[in-house]
């Protein structure tokens, strides 16, 4: 069994992920459809009757994941921002949006809700997180540096991407997994001791 189906129909769900996403007007119209069928695809192939229903992680069920997404992408784009500043960095934003937008895609396909709890799907007991993403980034045509970045985002990946958007992506993601840890009580990233 496949463990997504590409859902390009216009229906429901694509008007809720137009209204869910932040940064969707600082991309191509093509780029913004694209974003939009790649969620759409993931959601109509998850569990999940709602955006908000799905979880930002099984450590933190109560956050919801769409703002999760919205926090990194704001962030992000906020982040790249200061680096254009103050280093004279330069960004595409036909890459960038994307990959902070569409980081977690595969989450609703990995994670399961059990009442108020939350936990992993078969799927994520045979690919970590990303992979799943970026196989479905892949069949949609998304770049390359979109694609790689999401497949190794993950903090426990073997290896990360060496371009700056994962760079970005990177401190992003953790400046708002940290604060949604935080907001459900529990222990933040930058807290924790590895062993």
């Amino acid at each position: 069994m496949e463990p997504y189906t590409i859902d390009r129909s216009s229906n429901w769900r694509r008007e809720a992920v137009e209204q869910w996403l932040f940064g969707l007007d600082l991309v191509s119209p093509a780029m913004r459809a694209d974003i939009v069928t790649a969620w759409v695809s993931s959601w109509a192939s998850s569990p999940y009757e709602t955006l908000a229903g799905m979880p930002f992680t099984p450590d933190a069920p109560d956050y919801p994941l769409m703002s999760h997404v919205n926090d990194v992408t704001r962030a992000g784009i906020d982040l790249a921002h200061r680096a254009a500043t103050d280093w004279g960095a330069t960004v595409d934003p036909e890459v960038l949006v994307p990959i902070l937008i569409l980081h977690d895609l595969d989450k609703p396909l990995l994670y399961v809700r059990n009442g108020d709890t939350a936990g992993y799907s078969k799927l994520a007991e045979e690919l970590p997180h990303g992979v799943v993403g970026a196989m479905m980034l892949k069949e949609l045509g998304f770049a390359h540096s979109v694609v790689s970045t999401v497949a190794t985002h993950a903090t426990n990946a073997p290896f990360h991407g060496r371009g700056f958007e994962a760079y970005v992506l990177y401190y992003a993601d953790l400046f708002a997994a940290d604060h949604a840890l935080m907001a459900c009580g529990k222990v933040p990233f930058y807290r924790r001791r590895k062993s």
